[in-house]
């Protein structure tokens, strides 16, 4: 097969030796090819316009924006965008989360190796794709009470609720989104409004049952 009749794939992940191991992986096709690759969402998202990939595989817990805001500015901007969403969290609100925002695939890291190739190859040709692992997801999705909760917040909402969980200030958040304290000020105070919860610890609290986040 011709280079040009690859299917051409941006790898973004903070750890340099996922990368690696992914890039050998995928190389070792005869119908992919790596043509960069990115360590955060910011840099994601400038890659994603320089490289213009076919699949843009996307870690999702990074430094800085993380990968569901990478893509949720990727996709607002190029709404035929192909991504691939390969991470640790195994939890109906982040599938929800990928899926409502248009991602076209969802697998968990512990997938077999194959599964990263066959999701790739799927992707690339416009069809959803979620692991099996994450099936059961699927069927539970807004089965509880918090899950109901969560799908009242908006894509920039679940972002902020999910940093200031994280033990984020207001200003730590404010530099990380490229926004004002003001704005995320606001935001925060709709998260806690919407999640009928007022402070912090409350919100770690629902993340850490909602593994979003771990104690």
């Amino acid at each position: 097969m011709s280079e040009k009749d690859k299917i051409n794939v941006l790898l973004v992940d903070d750890h340099e030796v996922v990368r690696a191991g992914y890039r050998r992986l995928l190389e070792g096709t005869d119908d992919i090819a790596v043509i960069a690759e990115e360590e955060d969402g910011e840099s994601a998202y400038t890659g994603f316009f320089q490289y213009h990939p076919d699949v843009l595989v996307m870690d999702l817990s990074m430094p800085g924006i993380g990968g569901l805001e990478a893509s949720r500015r990727i996709l607002a901007k190029d709404k035929q965008a192909k991504i691939l969403v390969f991470s640790v969290h195994e939890n109906e609100v982040f599938l929800t989360r990928a899926l409502d925002l248009g991602i076209l695939g969802y697998i968990s890291k512990r997938s077999a190796s194959q599964v990263m190739i066959d999701a790739i190859r799927q992707v690339a040709s416009g069809t959803v794709f979620v692991g099996q692992e994450m099936v059961p997801y699927l069927i539970k999705h807004k089965s509880s009470p918090d899950e109901s909760l969560m799908s009242g917040l908006s894509p920039r909402e679940f972002e902020v609720f999910c940093l200031l969980a994280d033990g984020k200030s207001v200003n730590d958040i404010a530099e990380l989104l490229s926004l004002s304290p003001k704005t995320v000020g606001h935001h925060c105070t709709h998260v806690k409004n919407k999640l009928d919860i007022h402070d912090i610890a409350g919100l770690t609290r629902l993340a850490i049952r909602l593994a979003i986040i771990t104690p």
